[in-house]
């Protein structure tokens, strides 16, 4: 059997003793070696305690160098994944590995066989431990009342405070309460998307439809995440609150499309009816109006009728209704208008298509004042005080070609030939029809025959001598042909 190696004594360091009477001074191997530190004693409460920290300071304190360095990096992994992550179960991990090495440190502790109290270890963790704890709950603390404060303004719908509590997160609280801040940034990203919602809701003001309807999905979407109820709400009512438009027909064209197409749950579509239903009325007459004056008459009655149709309570009835009225007949005018223009002879514009015109003086007989149409070489000689324009005659009188009428007499003249001839002279027999502008009916259908100077003494013609000619009318004969048909 192998005898284990004996140990040397260790020797002080320092001058060698003066050797004895008769001794031979002899220092030994061991000499000038400095004396191992003794081993330190650690205190398992201080050890827990300082573990407590997170920092591996009861690593340091029971001499475990290696174990602090690995706690550390343990540590510092995951407050990074808690950072990262912002996610509840890595705070959980951290606190399971918080109770781990306040574990693991006590039980290193407790096995060495001289564990027990030691004043400044304990001193030393603490001094550690509390200011690194109050810090964290001091955070955490004030991460709490940062949530607090955004969820409050969440709540009334105030995104804009939100915003400004969730300003106030600074590196401290997304390390420490990583969720917490989290979620403070989850509603200040619903912010975000409600102002691009609004900026799209601000674009359709314009008349885009398509803008309003991207505003409204976007509304949507968010209303669909919960606890955003209050802050679409006040989005959209800001939206609402812009309107009715200064332009009528645009505010017409929104309300319409948010009373038919807004998507979304009730709690986007409920207010978007009711705002319709509020300014449409308003709207409509404002647009009617609007059209009147661009003399865009059949839109203008459209939209008076529309309102008369849909609101006919409403407190704009009465001048939709006179506004309506007021269209149909500038739009009557313009076609009777239009048909005159076009009438150049007996069957064409209004002598084919008679129209009415309802503000029309009424046909009767006396100072009768007429439009006269068709073949107008006779009627252009009639006076001016029987004559007017579409919109103040009473009728319309429509005359054809002029064809021969009775004969007046019939005189003997030489042709170039001098051979003597007969000639008869007829009067000139115009078909008139005239239309009472009023109702548009026939009230005459008669053929006036227009007299006039016969049998001149020269006779002009060409060619061989006629057998018929026309007499000629003077001013005077075409009044008293055409003044029975204008009661004159």
């Amino acid at each position: 059997m192998t005898e284990p190696p004996r140990e040397e004594p260790v020797r002080p360091a320092g001058p060698a003793p003066e050797p004895g009477p008769g001794e031979v001074w002899d220092p030994g191997p061991g000499y000038g070696r400095v004396a191992p530190r003794e081993p330190r004693v650690p205190d398992p409460l201080a050890v827990a305690v300082g573990n407590a920290s997170l920092l591996g300071a009861g690593y340091l304190i029971a001499g475990r160098r290696a174990l602090f360095w690995v706690a550390a990096v343990v540590t510092v992994s995951l407050l990074w994944l808690t950072y990262s992550t912002a996610e509840t179960w890595c705070e959980l991990l951290v606190v399971l590995w918080w109770a781990a090495v306040v574990g693991h440190g006590w039980w290193l502790a407790r096995r060495h066989p001289t564990a027990g109290p030691r004043r400044g270890q304990r001193l030393l963790a603490l001094a550690l431990t509390v200011p690194v704890l109050a810090a964290a709950g001091w955070v955490r603390f004030d991460a709490h009342g940062v949530e607090d404060e955004v969820a409050d303004a969440r709540a009334d719908g105030d995104c804009g405070a939100a915003v400004a509590a969730q300003d106030g997160v600074a590196f401290r609280h997304r390390l420490v309460a990583a969720p917490l801040a989290a979620r403070g940034d989850a509603v200040v990203e619903a912010c975000e998307r409600l102002d691009a919602a609004g900026a799209y809701l601000s674009s359709g003001l314009t008349g885009d439809l398509d803008a309003l309807e991207t505003g409204f999905r976007r509304l949507g979407a968010v209303l669909g995440e919960s606890g955003n109820e209050r802050t679409v709400r006040a989005t959209l009512d800001r939206f609402l609150g812009r309107l009715p438009t200064d332009d009528g027909c645009v505010t017409v064209t929104l309300a319409d499309w948010l009373r038919k197409h807004a998507p979304g749950p009730g709690d986007l579509t409920g207010p978007a009816s009711a705002t319709a239903a509020r300014i449409t009325p308003r709207a409509l007459m404002d647009c009617a109006d609007g059209f009147m004056g661009t003399e865009d008459w059949p839109d203008a009655r459209e939209h008076y009728r529309r309102l008369l149709d849909e609101y006919p309570d409403d407190t704009h009835a009465d001048a939709a209704r006179k506004g309506a009225r007021k269209a149909g007949l500038a739009i009557e005018l313009d076609r009777v208008t239009e048909l005159v223009a076009a009438a150049d002879g007996p069957g064409s514009g209004y002598c084919r298509e008679p129209a009415k015109y309802s503000l029309a003086p009424a046909y009767r007989k006396g100072r009768t004042r007429a439009v006269f149409v068709g073949d107008t070489e006779y009627t252009d000689k009639l006076p001016e005080a029987w004559r007017t324009d579409t919109a103040h005659a009473a009728l319309v009188v429509c005359t054809g070609e002029a064809e021969a009428g009775d004969v007046v007499e019939t005189c003997q003249y030489r042709d170039h030939n001098g051979h003597i001839g007969s000639v008869r002279f007829n009067k000139l027999a115009v078909r008139v029809k005239g239309y009472a502008l009023r109702t548009g009916k026939l009230v005459v259908d008669r053929t006036v025959q227009l007299g006039g100077e016969s049998c001149p003494g020269v006779l002009g013609y060409f060619d061989a001598l006629p057998s018929r000619m026309a007499v000629t009318p003077s001013n005077g004969d075409v009044r008293d042909a055409f003044g029975p048909v204008v009661g004159r």
